[in-house]
């Protein structure tokens, strides 16, 4: 049966951009009738009360990251991009002019997206959108004045209270008839790729995993489920190349001037749809994830004996029992920083639980070592990985859905900015 499938776009977003220059691929793929969906992203901050210019409410070092992330998923997908220096530009007028040409919408959407983050132009100016308009073969002259009616700017004011009614906070975001869930990012093209019943590996094929790696440091905590999520595939992904790096998330918030528990930071939008997502991650690799009744964890004791034992060092068994400890907290509900609870998981991998333990308090500074060089790689949340290429150059990546671009740096496949 085809299924319908919205692109929910507006042109102010970069990684708007990046999803279009893939859906219509995808909907050929899958079979889905796609219908574009242009709305004012800025109405949407507005009214779930997130600032217009988002960029400069991160800290300084997930700022940085997420710039480079941009640039990096732009390589990923072989798509140019460039940085407007104006950027944010007022988009509306832009928007507008798609209602009154009416649709299909893809050949302008396309023009005014190339205009914008390719070519680096203001669509606020009138002159810039004429001449996109002139190019596309319509009336610029007649559009413009159309973009300016009552009926026309009604017409996008709903589109966007539609966009609010799906639970749309950001763009792209991307909705399935017949499903309650919503998409939301060009990263998640993958999981709207499975849903529609086609195969996610054509956006990260294996291929990718091949060839020879350079060395990648995994920082993680076992307060985090993504860093859980990671820790089920690294190995796999990147081998023996991998270095496990314990470190203290709450000390790494508290240094960037973080809230502790970022989620409680979230808009309701924005939350509901990333305990949506943390289950579709999860589901996918077959982690019964349950958020468990003792959050946040209080990460130190598991953190430090994983050092003493010199657990992050062990590819096999001290990895597994790593990996024992996030599943024991992140799907069983287990208090991971019980000593007895602890002592007991340490011993079914042929550690001496009670003795490490016991012992603990001697990793304190080990500890505190490894969440310093966390913060000195630049981290600012878990899980990060950091890429160490040629001529002393490094990437760090952070999310565990950032995984496959890191095996594509470490392979060499495209640069690490």
């Amino acid at each position: 049966m085809t299924k319908r499938l919205e692109f929910w776009f507006d042109f102010s977003c970069p990684y708007a951009y990046l999803g279009s220059t893939q859906i219509e691929a995808l909907a050929e793929r899958t079979g889905a009738t796609l219908e574009l969906k242009p709305f004012l992203l800025g109405g949407v901050f507005r009214a779930i009360k997130t600032p217009q210019v988002l960029f400069t409410t991160l800290s300084p070092p997930k700022a940085a990251h997420n710039g480079r992330d941009m640039m990096r998923w732009a390589q990923h997908m072989d798509v140019e991009l460039n940085m407007p220096a104006g950027h944010p530009f007022r988009t509306v007028t832009a928007l507008r002019t798609l209602l009154v040409t009416g649709e299909p919408y893809n050949d302008l959407m396309h023009r005014y997206y190339r205009a914008y983050w390719v070519d680096g132009k203001d669509l606020a100016d009138p002159a810039v959108l004429a001449q996109v308009l002139t190019d596309a073969g319509h009336d610029a002259e007649a559009v413009l004045e159309a973009a300016g009616s009552e009926a026309v700017k009604q017409q996008l004011f709903e589109a966007t209270d539609t966009a609010l009614e799906r639970g749309v906070f950001g763009a792209p975001a991307m909705v399935i008839e017949g499903e309650k869930a919503l998409y939301w990012g060009q990263d998640r093209l993958d999981q709207v790729e499975a849903a529609l019943g086609g195969d996610p590996e054509t956006l990260t094929p294996a291929a990718q995993y091949e060839g020879t790696t350079a060395p990648v440091d995994f920082y993680f905590d076992f307060s985090s489920p993504f860093a859980a999520m990671a820790a089920l595939r690294v190995d796999d992904v990147l081998g023996e190349a991998v270095t496990w790096k314990p470190m203290l998330l709450g000390a790494v918030f508290k240094a960037v001037k973080q809230v502790n528990v970022p989620m409680q930071a979230l808009n309701a939008p924005k939350r509901r749809w990333t305990v949506a997502d943390m289950r579709r991650q999860s589901d996918a690799l077959d982690l019964a994830f349950k958020w468990p009744a003792h959050f946040p964890l209080r990460s130190v004791l598991p953190l430090r004996v994983v050092l003493l034992a010199g657990a992050h060092e062990e590819f096999g068994r001290g990895h597994a029992f790593i990996r024992d400890l996030f599943r024991a907290y992140w799907t069983q509900g287990e208090v991971i920083s019980d000593p007895k609870v602890l002592a007991r998981i340490a011993d079914r991998h042929g550690y001496d639980g009670a003795d490490l333990v016991s012992r603990a308090t001697e990793a304190k500074q080990a500890l505190f070592d490894t969440t310093t060089e966390a913060l000195e790689a630049g981290t600012f949340g878990a899980p990060t990985f950091v890429v160490h290429g040629p001529d002393g150059k490094k990437g760090l990546f952070w999310g565990a859905d950032r995984l496959d671009l890191v095996a594509r740096a470490a392979r060499g496949q495209f640069e690490l900015l």
